[in-house]
């Protein structure tokens, strides 16, 4: 799974921080960013701004997703291959 935010759309509530600190990041101008092992990745709009989420927060980045009122929380599912 691969997350990212579209900052155009951030409120700046800070929920997605609330519910996956090891995810999401609030920087100082009040827009949440994607973080990638506490490093936030600030690529707008471009691929330097997909993050990998690791299994254990996979639940939580969908939950920030679903309450996310700018709904800005854009999520990439890998394929699965056997």
């Amino acid at each position: 799974m691969r997350v990212w935010i579209d900052q155009d759309l951030c409120t700046g509530d800070g929920l997605c921080v609330d519910h996956c600190p090891d995810v999401f990041v609030q920087l100082e101008d009040g827009i949440a960013y994607v973080a990638e092992l506490g490093e936030p990745l600030n690529d707008p709009g471009g691929a330097g701004s997909l993050a990998e989420v690791v299994a254990r927060d996979f639940s939580a980045v969908v939950q920030a997703a679903d309450v996310c009122p700018g709904e800005c929380i854009f999520i990439e599912l890998s394929e699965v291959t056997n």
